[in-house]
């Protein structure tokens, strides 16, 4: 099994998600975001779900996932 810190192949990485941290299974240079489909490089990937063992771009990708109708209701007060 191979780090983040171990020298990364090309393409897509194989991740297995940790609690505060994440290793890498299968060398690659990003991951997926799971909601938005967009590539997270590694060295910038901030948020994931250990539970579903998947990434997420930003905070609001997050929200969307686990909370569907906060951002909705969010909007809505706005």
């Amino acid at each position: 099994m191979l780090n983040k810190f171990s020298p990364s192949g090309h393409g897509e990485a194989q991740v297995q998600y940790l609690d505060g941290d994440f290793r890498v299974i299968s060398p690659g240079t990003y991951v997926r975001c799971a909601v938005t489909d967009v590539r997270i490089p590694l060295d910038e990937l901030k948020y994931w779900s250990v539970d579903l063992q998947e990434a997420y771009a930003i905070p609001n990708a997050v929200l969307q996932r686990h909370f569907p109708g906060a951002l909705k209701a969010q909007e809505q007060q706005g």
